[in-house]
């Protein structure tokens, strides 16, 4: 003889699923902000940090950092650094400048995103300004000039994986922006 369900083992069961789905959504869109945190803090893959303020301390040693420019296919823009290389000692604060260009007749709204090698340096290396934080509009035609000042932090040569780098690269890639909001501003 078969017993009929437990009405409330059910709903036990029902309340148990949808929550595991609810949680499981959640955890989906908040996956992307909370690894992009996990970044910024630690300098995992290359990112870089934000700084407020320069050290206090400059080392003796020097660092070359390198620049690089990339451009997402079909943005159409001219991007590059004004420098190839610049050499500097270990906690003092340099600038650099990178040069955009709209190819267009149209307004382009685009970001550029950043990463420095070796990817162990990137928690070491922090900006104090840059074109990077926020959408840029580029009007047709328009060229620019971008600033980024930045520092290597003296911590660098106390950590046994990055106390003998000698040479870093910051590499930038513009990409169009996927932001709505930006996109209206270019119309």
């Amino acid at each position: 003889m078969s017993q009929p369900p437990n009405q409330k083992r059910m709903a036990v069961t029902a309340g148990i699923v949808v929550a595991t789905v609810v949680g499981m959504t959640g955890l989906a869109f908040a996956a992307v902000p909370l690894y992009d945190a996990f970044c910024r803090m630690t300098g995992y893959g290359g990112t870089t940090q934000e700084a407020t303020a320069a050290p206090s301390q400059i080392l003796d040693r020097t660092i070359e950092v390198r620049f690089d420019s990339n451009i997402a296919p079909g943005l159409p823009i001219e991007f590059s650094p004004k420098q190839i290389s610049e050499h500097l000692r270990i906690g003092e604060t340099g600038l650099a400048f990178y040069t955009v260009r709209n190819l267009s007749d149209e307004p382009v709204v685009a970001r550029a995103t950043y990463n420095v090698t070796p990817h162990v340096a990137g928690q070491y290396f922090a900006k104090l300004e840059c074109f990077c934080f926020q959408d840029r509009l580029i009007g047709p035609g328009e060229e620019a000039e971008l600033p980024v000042v930045f520092f290597v932090d003296p911590e660098i040569v106390t950590d046994p994986d990055t106390a003998d780098i000698g040479t870093l690269t910051l590499s930038y890639t513009f990409f169009r922006s996927t932001d709505p909001a930006a996109a209206d501003t270019a119309s």
